[in-house]
């Protein structure tokens, strides 16, 4: 019994230091968020800041944005939120080099489990108006986070991506159930399926994914946003949805979040990554994952359940 269960924590650590030895990348030195307040109005302008990585949401990036909106929460001279991306980008989503780390694949688990969870939720739960400048491409969970908000602005050359299916990973940030209501089913499907549809701003607008289309640069879009921001704080500063819907989207995320952490260490996702990686000509790595795949029965942890509230 204590040989069998010594035997499997070896496979474990052993899977872990492969992966982390193929997939970790040098994290940036100075993932940055910056923040700018105006103390006429109390909007805080909350910049994602890392444009060599095209403000790609490193592990540190996720750590300094949780930690950002809670101090918001609670600081009493911030009346509300505008989210944008510095440069050409407004986020190329989650950063899985840094995310991925030397470690069990039990723990990994519970990890991206953790990590997702606390994203959404503290979007979900922020108690003051929140808005998306989305100033370039958005991907993945940047395009997720930001349908949590109070509205969407986009810039002219803004596109929304939800590489899902192609990771061979399940819907995260509640879109399993708000992408349906926003677009209806058939549009819903085209994004978060195969297809992996990536709309356009104009697109995004029509099927009723984001709020408006701001023409000019970075600071338009950026006004536009805080004109929002402050029609809701004169409204009474209050969020776009109830108590009861912010229930229902953290039960939501509490499921989507524990079927994510899963997926990662499932055949579909490895076959997906192998996939990936040789498209890319990324021949070491696609055969890493291969092997990985193979040899899932001895070292695959068990899955983990919801954590609700």
């Amino acid at each position: 019994m204590h040989a069998l269960a010594f035997g499997r924590h070896s496979r474990e650590f052993l899977a872990a230091r492969i992966l982390a030895r193929n997939l970790a990348s040098k994290a940036p030195k100075s993932p940055l968020i910056s923040t700018s307040l105006d103390e006429s109005s109390g909007v805080l302008e909350f910049t994602l800041d890392n444009e060599k990585k095209l403000n790609a949401l490193t592990l540190p990036m996720l750590s300094m944005l949780t930690d950002t909106l809670g101090s918001a929460a609670s600081d009493e001279k911030v009346k509300g939120i505008v989210v944008t991306g510095r440069g050409k980008y407004y986020s190329a989503g989650v950063d899985l080099s840094s995310t991925i780390q030397m470690m069990a694949p039990s723990r990994l688990v519970s990890r991206i489990q953790e990590q997702n969870q606390t994203l959404f939720d503290t979007i979900i739960n922020f108690p003051k108006p929140i808005v998306a400048a989305v100033n370039g491409p958005a991907i993945g969970a940047s395009v997720t986070s930001a349908t949590l908000m109070d509205a969407i602005v986009a810039s002219e050359g803004a596109s929304f991506s939800l590489p899902f299916a192609k990771l061979g990973v399940p819907p995260e940030g509640c879109s399993s159930v708000t992408w349906e209501e926003f677009m209806g089913a058939e549009k819903a499907a085209r994004m978060l399926g195969p297809e992996n549809w990536t709309p356009t701003a104009q697109e995004a607008q029509s099927a009723g994914l984001i709020s408006e289309v701001v023409p000019g640069g970075s600071a338009d879009l950026v006004a536009r946003a805080k004109e929002l921001v402050e029609e809701r704080i004169r409204a009474g500063g209050g969020r776009r949805f109830d108590e009861a819907e912010k229930q229902r989207l953290l039960a939501v995320n509490a499921e989507e979040s524990a079927q994510l952490a899963n997926a990662f260490v499932s055949s579909k996702f490895l076959s997906a990554m192998y996939k990936f990686n040789l498209e890319k000509k990324k021949t070491k790595v696609a055969y890493f994952f291969l092997a990985a795949n193979t040899l899932l029965p001895l070292w695959q942890p068990a899955p983990v359940a919801a954590k609700h509230a």
